[in-house]
């Protein structure tokens, strides 16, 4: 029997529907709509995404997904520039809060922004005073900033005293 040299009408609406419809229809979802039978629509979903079945088919699928891919390409210029032009539009039209939002998604794509998220684990009202104190000692040291030594000019003046020098006598003083 051989394979086939040109695709149906009916593969071309399948893949089309395949790749346009990714992950908000199912393979099964994109034959039945192409016009294949309900009973046997997953078996034929399967079997045209199948290189040695249907090789026309899959490389018509890549040819699309390629395609789609190049006119929604996105890299870094690309996203800045239409977040900044989305950006301008809502300023003009008074919408500030859009504006603020596609300034704000600059700045995170930008990497200005650092997203934390701690996940807790156990419960505070468990632990005695003493746990937590010391499991707040324990945060502290593992995440103790860079201190910067006081300088002397912020120091009170205290005088120092060597073991050379000889300490005043103080009446009211015992030595």
């Amino acid at each position: 029997m051989g394979l086939p040299k040109v695709l149906t009408e009916q593969q071309m609406k399948f893949a089309t529907l395949l790749v346009t419809n990714e992950g908000r229809k199912s393979p099964t979802e994109c034959a039945i709509e192409a016009g294949y039978a309900e009973g046997s629509a997953h078996v034929r979903a399967s079997e045209l995404r199948n290189p040695r079945k249907f090789p026309l088919v899959v490389k018509y699928i890549d040819e699309i997904r390629s395609e789609l891919q190049e006119k929604y390409r996105i890299d870094y210029g690309s996203h800045i520039t239409e977040l900044a032009r989305l950006r301008e539009e809502a300023r003009e039209k008074g919408a500030w809060s859009a504006a603020t939002n596609a300034e704000v998604a600059r700045g995170k794509a930008a990497g200005l922004y650092i997203d934390q998220k701690l996940i807790m684990t156990g419960n505070l009202d468990q632990l005695s005073e003493e746990e937590l104190e010391s499991r707040m000692k324990q945060i502290l040291d593992d995440n103790k900033l860079i201190t910067v030594e006081p300088s002397p000019s912020s120091e009170s003046h205290q005088e120092e005293k060597h073991s050379d020098q000889k300490i005043p006598h103080h009446p009211d003083r015992m030595n």
